[in-house]
């Protein structure tokens, strides 16, 4: 039985969808331009994850096994409804930009991925930790991918200059290989920082010292 802190570490950081497992491309590649438009992505899936982790916990015992994938893409699926009718009502400028994207939460293999493997085994409550923890992580790697590419291919962040007039952009990080550029390096510092935690973690062996 994971711990509450074990399960938030695990969504968020250590079994991040995007550092650790390198799902969810399609959006992360897709949407990254902004930070804003990462964020709105990202608090998207969030929602999605949480609600159909929720309902999956709910009915994991009376779900056939034979049937319980169709199922769950189908509650996926009406989570992924729901949200898409709210952003269009209530962020409708947010909702144009991300267009097609919304909809494919739904075969956003990383939202599937929790359900099978840990909504339809844990409890109700467990469940919608992991499901927000995991929307988190998933969320700030857009955010971080997003924010990235805006700051260095507009010289801007949440529409702010940052670097004044005299900064050059580098268009070519809004553009779609720009965005395969910024993950590489992001990817390659999360590694290095992995690393040097694991470093520290080795305790160097006590020397002995010969008896007189």
């Amino acid at each position: 039985m994971s711990t509450t802190k074990e399960i938030i570490t695990s969504g968020f950081w250590t079994n991040n969808v995007v550092f650790a497992q390198l799902l969810g491309m399609c959006p992360l590649l897709g949407v990254t331009t902004t930070a804003i438009n990462g964020i709105g992505m990202g608090m998207a899936s969030l929602a999605v994850l949480l609600g159909s982790n929720v309902v999956v916990s709910l009915v994991r015992n009376y779900i056939p096994t034979e049937v319980r994938i169709p199922s769950y893409i189908i509650i996926i699926a009406s989570f992924v409804t729901i949200i898409d009718l709210v952003m269009n009502a209530y962020l409708h400028d947010l909702h144009k930009v991300l267009g097609l994207f919304i909809p494919l939460i739904v075969v956003n293999c990383a939202i599937l991925g929790r359900a099978e493997a840990f909504a339809s085994k844990n409890s109700v409550i467990q469940s919608a930790i992991d499901g927000i923890a995991s929307g988190l992580g998933f969320t700030f790697a857009l955010f971080l991918l997003g924010a990235s590419r805006e700051l260095l291919g507009a010289g801007q962040i949440f529409g702010i200059d940052v670097f004044g007039p005299s900064y050059h952009p580098a268009i070519g990080f809004i553009l779609p290989p720009g965005a395969f550029i910024a993950l590489g390096f992001i990817l390659m510092g999360i590694k290095w920082l992995e690393a040097k935690r694991e470093e520290r973690k080795v305790v160097p062996a006590p020397i002995p010292i010969p008896e007189a």
